[in-house]
């Protein structure tokens, strides 16, 4: 089975790389940390709202990378200084997003922001770079390139993507300031974004390629093609002022000259686009959350589909799918649902990571999986998040928001954080909310221009 490329290496990497992720894990049985559940145990959906936001932005806040202020890797509450010098460069994307919507909630000081921005910006300009890509984990303390496999010590261009959108919502959401350090700051995020040699990664082709080394070249050879995580990738490399793609280049390669589309339905919802390695069903659910964080879906469409009725669907088909629960699980229903990329529990009971999909189903349900699907399925992903915040506080409740898997079959934690997990949470839900990063990011002109260069059309912005 092919799942996803980004996270088919996460898969290898964590257990390598990462030695409290190894096979030598001893199971975690439901027993978080002592974390005080509020006086109170049942919340107005309002509250719970109000509460899984502020959760989720203290990975980014409270827990980020000590010297860069970007966002680790991951956050183990069991460990809590495993790979703390990690930087996840996706993840910081997400962060910058999850920060932003912090400002506007008035959850954190925008005087503080700014200023941790500026440390953040700085250190990313300093920060090794590869044509303009960053790499996929950056040493927070020294801006060096952390291999994420051997091959793989340079660009990653589909991380990169996810940290530029997160750097134009930040260019946006400043640009009009009056005050000389946010203006600045507004501006540095600017220069970044327009420093990423985007065409240099079509080795002259009619596709993207995720990876470029100094050391390797071309070697790792992986093609961006979609229906996953990636099309942001395309977007913003159409939208570079200086190193732009042409449109062939994005039906040959993301669309594969139109095969990304697809008549097959699943529980009777038609699932508009081939989701990669899915086999005719639904991959996990951050194909249809990473790029969207800023990239609005509804009413978006280009000559093979239409993406609000792609995300929608994915999400509603995921939840059928809890509903169905052809593996009978233990404790899948329509209020606990949500497959998605995150820690798992491996066959011996220890902690490792996988691609949770219907054809990957573990019995593992990821919370961010239904949690950040709230702008295409709200009463559903409400209703989860009553069973988490009002039903089970104490057991999948931590520090930081929801742990980042359990099983109910296996009885089943593990009480730690992934950034790319946490990440789309908070602005997901105030995409529902206000549509603010979705305007931030949609309005911007490059990205305009960018969108309709490849043929895309919004009836949400007019074009």
């Amino acid at each position: 089975m092919k799942l996803c490329h980004l996270h088919l290496y996460l898969v290898t990497a964590i257990a390598l790389s990462c030695g409290s992720c190894s096979s030598g894990d001893r199971e975690i049985i439901v027993s978080s940390p002592p974390v005080e559940p509020p006086a109170s145990t049942v919340y107005t959906d309002s509250q719970i709202i109000d509460m899984v936001q502020k959760d989720a932005t203290k990975y980014f806040w409270d827990y980020a990378e000590l010297n860069s202020k970007l966002a680790r890797e991951r956050y183990h509450t069991d460990n809590p200084g495993a790979d703390a010098s990690v930087v996840s460069t996706g993840g910081s994307g997400f962060g910058l997003m999850t920060i932003l919507v912090a400002i506007k909630n008035g959850n954190v000081p925008r005087s503080e922001v700014v200023s941790r921005l500026t440390t953040s910006l700085n250190f990313l300009q300093n920060a090794n770079r590869f044509h303009g890509a960053w790499s996929h984990w950056i040493n927070g303390t020294t801006g060096n390139v952390i291999p994420f496999g051997t091959m793989d010590n340079g660009g990653d261009l589909v991380e990169t993507a996810f940290l530029v959108q997160g750097l134009i919502c930040v260019r946006e959401y400043f640009k009009d300031s009056t005050d000389p350090s946010e203006l600045a700051l507004s501006q540095k995020a600017d220069t970044l974004w327009k420093g990423v040699e985007w065409n240099w990664y079509t080795q002259g082709q009619n596709v993207l390629y995720w990876h470029w080394s100094p050391n390797y070249d071309f070697q790792m050879n992986l093609k961006i093609q979609g229906y996953d995580e990636t099309i942001i990738t395309y977007i913003l490399a159409a939208a570079s002022p200086n190193y732009s793609i042409d449109k062939t280049v994005y039906q040959q390669g993301w669309a594969r000259n139109g095969s990304i589309k697809t008549s097959a339905s699943q529980y009777g919802i038609p699932l508009v686009v081939n989701h990669s390695g899915a086999n005719g069903t639904v991959g996990p659910m951050f194909f249809s959350h990473y790029s969207f964080l800023g990239l609005d879906p509804r009413g978006l469409t280009d000559e093979y589909a239409n993406y609000g009725d792609a995300t929608r669907n994915h999400a509603k088909i995921m939840n059928q799918y809890a509903i169905a629960n052809p593996k009978n699980w233990t404790g899948y229903s329509a209020k606990n649902w949500g497959l998605t990329a995150s820690y798992s529990r491996n066959s011996d009971g220890t902690t490792g990571y996988s691609a949770h999909q219907p054809t990957n189903d573990l019995g593992v349900i990821s919370p961010t999986a239904a949690i950040s699907s709230m702008p295409y399925t709200p009463i559903e992903s409400m209703n989860y998040l009553r069973f988490l915040y009002n039903d089970n506080y104490a057991k999948y409740i931590g520090v930081a928001g929801p742990y980042d898997a359990y099983s109910v079959h296996f009885n089943w934690l593990t009480p730690r954080y992934l950034a790319i997990d946490q990440g789309p949470i908070s602005p997901m839900i105030e995409n529902h909310k206000s549509a603010f990063l979705w305007n931030l990011f949609m309005n911007a002109p490059d990205i305009k221009q960018g969108l309709i260069k490849l043929g895309f059309h919004s009836t949400q912005y007019g074009f």
